[in-house]
């Protein structure tokens, strides 16, 4: 399949601020395709992706587009962040041109077994979490997909011996619904409104995320949240072997916490996994991610000792309730990764102390009811930064129980909004940046928006890995 590519004109559609296009563009252009890299931003804003490409035999068309890149091509390989209703791609699909995209491509070229994770909330820490329990002595692990390095360019170097970890977005599965293909351990955490800005209506996003199960095969295997009534449905209707956690209550398959024991039940098998107390990342929604690792490892025959030793060593993912200053009695968190209201529901309750919540930035179109709830039960104030966040302050408003709360606003100066939470903590207490949406409004992704936040705090936090 690798020489279809040679002599093929190919359009790399969406090149992206941080390099979203550039592994593919860089694979292609290996096996010989003649590779049109097409932005609609400027070459002074694709600065940094742009000089990953130095010396590569790439043909740029950038801040435009033109017509005949896409009705004269091969095919197109599309950026999942392109909206599918685009102009040029109804253009090209009235010329039989084929789409494709990055992930459908590795699927259909890796020969590893995939084990993949998708969610509203906990994703990346379940899959960094599944990749910690896989490694050991002559086993090949690579985790990757919507977090990391992409691995199209290591594709080549895999074998059926390896086990690949891939983290997917719901705009990934929307697209791999196409070639009708979904992973060999597919581990679904929860189902929550997100990015109704792309998918519209919740109808569509559950149907865009469901592409990873309804694929599967017998002998496939399907970890579920036992506690999401959303996917109920889709566990009676798997046809692979259906295993469940849950942190509230114990499940006939699969893995779950009783009192403070994690244990397990799969197949003729069952016993204790860990104390709650070995895991080192805080909350309950992280005792559900290492339930949902822990099922996922333990079917592919990783001994219990070694999910108890990750339990006791890692530290968690940066940007995902990273606490990586403290000064003054005071804690901060990053927890950037929060880009819906779960995660920061979450977030507020796994800490302790006074509140200071960073919130706010893209309108993703999601309900904020019970975030302003959960913000007036569980903060003493708010600052609110980014286009949501006058909805939010209008949320919290109307919420009965938040006249004790401080409000302030900072529109689109972060830096501001960073000083003012720092005014207002008290030792004893915490300053939380977790957003609840998408930084698209005021930074390119929620790793600037992260590493801006601890470089505001603290110069000698920014690229420091996560402490406890």
């Amino acid at each position: 399949m690798l020489s279809d590519f040679n002599g093929k004109r190919v359009i790399v559609m969406g090149l992206g601020l941080f390099g979203g296009g550039v592994a593919i563009t860089r694979f292609l252009a290996r096996h010989g395709a003649r590779v049109t890299v097409a932005d609609l931003k400027d070459e002074s804003k694709l600065a940094v992706s742009l000089e990953k490409l130095r010396g590569v035999d790439v043909r740029f068309v950038l801040g435009r587009h033109v017509d005949s890149d896409f009705t004269d091509a091969d095919l197109v390989i599309v950026n999942p962040a392109v909206p599918r209703d685009s102009p040029y791609l109804e253009l090209a699909r009235e010329h039989g041109v084929p789409f494709e995209t990055e992930t459908n491509l590795f699927f259909k070229l890796c020969p590893a077994p995939i084990i993949g994770v998708t969610g509203s909330n906990g994703k990346t820490t379940t899959t960094t979490l599944i990749g910690e329990m896989l490694r050991g002595p002559g086993l090949r692990v690579y985790v990757g997909g919507n977090i990391g390095a992409p691995l199209i360019e290591r594709v080549e170097e895999m074998t059926a011996e390896d086990i690949v970890v891939l983290e997917l977005s719901s705009f990934q599965l929307e697209d791999l619904r196409a070639i009708e293909r979904s992973p060999h351990i597919s581990v679904v955490t929860n189902i929550s409104p997100n990015h109704l800005d792309r998918h519209k209506t919740m109808e569509n996003y559950i149907a865009a995320k469901r592409a990873i199960v309804d694929y599967q095969r017998d002998g496939d295997i399907f970890v579920v949240n036992a506690r999401d009534d959303r996917l109920a449905s889709w566990a009676e209707a798997a046809r692979a072997r259906v295993l469940r956690f849950s942190s509230q209550g114990k499940v006939h398959k699969g893995t779950y916490l009783a009192g403070s024991t994690l244990r397990f039940r799969i197949g003729y098998d069952k016993g204790k996994i860990c104390d709650r107390d070995d895991i080192l990342l805080p909350g309950i929604f992280n005792v559900e991610n290492f339930l949902a690792a822990s099922a996922a490892a333990l079917v592919l025959g990783v001994r219990t000792e070694t999910i108890r030793r990750v339990a006791r060593t890692f530290r968690g993912v940066t940007h995902r309730l990273e606490l990586f200053h403290e000064e003054g009695g005071v804690r901060y968190y990053n927890d950037s990764i929060a880009t819906t209201p779960e995660s920061t529901i979450a977030a507020l309750d796994a800490l302790e102390g006074p509140i200071i919540l960073i919130a706010g930035g893209y309108d993703k179109k999601v309900p904020l009811s019970a975030l302003a709830r959960k913000i007036a039960d569980r903060c003493k104030a708010v600052v609110l930064v980014g286009t949501i966040g006058p909805q939010i302050a209008a949320e919290l408003r109307r919420c009965g129980n938040a006249d004790a709360l401080r409000v302030f606003e900072e529109g689109t100066d972060f830096e501001a909004a960073v000083r003012r939470a720092t005014s207002l903590a008290e030792p004893g207490g915490c300053v939380l940046l977790s957003p609840a949406t998408a930084s698209y409004d005021m930074f390119a992704n929620f790793e600037e928006r992260g590493n801006t936040f601890k470089r505001l705090v603290n110069p000698a936090a920014a690229g420091r890995p996560p402490s406890t």
